[in-house]
């Protein structure tokens, strides 16, 4: 049995090293002294996330068990298991006693360095910089498979310890069994950021330029008459959707995996994943694309195939005329492929926004007054999973969203300083802004310039902010 010391030693070591490939070393080297049994959990411990999913413990729940600190380690890797399945099957009458006398029999157990990592998994606040990514890239490399085997696998299944128990258990030949499957989301393409619609082009002999909408990312799965709507987190979201499911049904048809956008109560899409039967990850853009247009021409994003620079900025154009975002720029050869950004998708949005995490905020004054209005700003730190404070913001607020933020934020309170109220970092905002100054008002040494609130991102995770590096490039 793999005792949890070990796990949180290699969680330690992989937060003080910025080595991507450091990372991926130490991490691979503690899967292979796993046991079979023990690899799911630990995967999924290690990137923040447990296989039982996000324990959602309030951090005044377990910051408030009082406890013992055990003088050497004796917990293992099962044991926290354990404890998040029986947190997790509280419920019902007297459920708050039964978690705090897990946490604390779980606690009481624990060094000092476990008990402060317990205590951030449960809180959502693990990040060490071992998120999916770097995960998958670990998983490879313990079971000496390809990494893009493990990454395809992860992509199809969208489920990390499970990938993790299959590549090494069963290596490549295993991770190759693992295929589409309906009513099973998989992880979405994303695009990179490009400065211009020209230095979006660059290496592509042809490509799409589409009207990047700002709407939510939705996957659509339909088979015969039942459809369900997934977001880019692969959360099912049909019931607050349904307005996609009517226009889908629609189609001529009968079963399909569909990549698109809901905007204003509309559906709008620009990929076509599977149909009837059909496999088409590995297509080229340029045939997915023809296929959905003569599937579902009114429902298809806006945009065209070319060659021309010049054409794709009058896409650009229109696009913005519409008031939309910008436009993203395809490589017209490319495959479907999820993970880390690559460059055969790029983004191109003249009007800069950035998704940031609320870490804070405080107290407003005049028409304000009792709301929590000035918001404090976070980035990630790409070398190490943090999140670091990089500007504020009152702008951009309705008294609607003011009441939302308010109650929203004072529920994950953990400190008060002065008029400012300081929460876990769990909601992503995004920001519109005309760029950044170089500064040591804050630690990531830049300052957001006439930064303002456009809307809050329930569809994305902080893991998934925007970098402190792409904040500094606007330098």
């Amino acid at each position: 049995m793999t005792l949890l010391a070990d796990v949180v030693a290699a969680s330690q070591a992989v937060a003080v090293t910025s080595s991507r490939s450091s990372k991926v070393a130490t991490l691979a080297e503690l899967l292979n002294r796993l046991e079979p049994d023990e690899v799911s959990v630990a995967t999924g411990i290690l990137s923040g996330v447990p296989r039982q999913g996000r324990v959602g413990v309030g951090y005044s729940t377990i910051y408030g068990v009082e406890h013992a600190t055990a003088s050497e380690p004796s917990l293992t890797v099962r044991d926290l298991d354990e404890a998040i399945s029986d947190v997790q099957a509280a419920s019902g009458g007297g459920s708050a006693g039964r978690r705090r006398g897990v946490l604390a029999q779980l606690l009481t157990r624990a060094t000092s360095d476990e008990a402060d990592f317990i205590r951030r998994l449960f809180t959502g606040e693990l990040r060490q910089g071992a998120l999916a990514g770097i995960m998958i890239d670990a998983v490879a490399k313990a079971a000496g498979v390809p990494a893009e085997s493990a990454r395809r696998a992860y992509m199809l299944s969208g489920d990390l310890t499970r990938t993790a128990e299959i590549a090494l258990a069963a290596g490549d030949d295993g991770l190759r069994d693992v295929g589409f499957e309906l009513f099973r989301p998989v992880l979405p393409m994303l695009a990179s950021a490009g400065e211009t619609v020209a230095d979006a082009f660059a290496g592509f002999d042809r490509a799409a330029v589409e009207w990047k909408l700002d709407g939510i990312r939705i996957q659509i799965h339909r088979r015969g008459g039942d459809v369900r709507v997934y977001t880019r987190n692969l959360n099912d979201v049909t019931d607050a959707l349904a307005g996609t499911v009517d226009p889908v049904s629609r189609l001529p048809l009968e079963q399909a995996v569909l990549d698109g956008e809901a905007f204003r109560g509309k559906t709008f899409l620009f990929d076509l994943l599977h149909v009837d039967g059909e496999d088409l990850l590995d297509t080229p853009l340029e045939e997915r694309s023809a296929r959905l247009a003569a599937l579902a021409p009114k429902l298809k994003v806006p945009g065209a195939f070319t060659s021309d620079v010049e054409e794709a900025e009058r896409v650009l154009d229109a696009a913005l005329a519409a008031g939309h975002e910008g436009v993203v720029v395809k490589d017209a050869e490319s495959p479907y492929a999820a993970g880390r950004r690559g460059k055969a998708w790029r983004k191109v949005k003249p009007v800069r926004t950035y998704d940031l995490v609320v870490l804070g905020a405080e107290w407003g004054h005049g028409r304000r007054q009792g709301r929590l209005s000035n918001l404090h700003l976070g980035a990630r730190d790409a070398s190490t999973g943090e999140l670091v404070m990089v500007g504020k913001t009152f702008k951009g607020m309705t008294d609607e969203l003011l009441a939302w933020q308010t109650e929203a934020l004072l529920a994950r309170e953990v400190e008060r300083r002065g008029i400012a109220v300081l929460v876990r970092p769990e909601l992503v905002v995004e920001i519109a802004l005309d760029g950044v100054h170089a500064s040591t008002r804050y630690p990531g040494g830049v300052a957001l310039r006439f930064a303002r609130v456009k809307r809050y991102r329930p569809d994305k995770r902080p893991e998934e902010a925007d970098t402190l590096d792409a904040l500094r490039a606007l330098m």
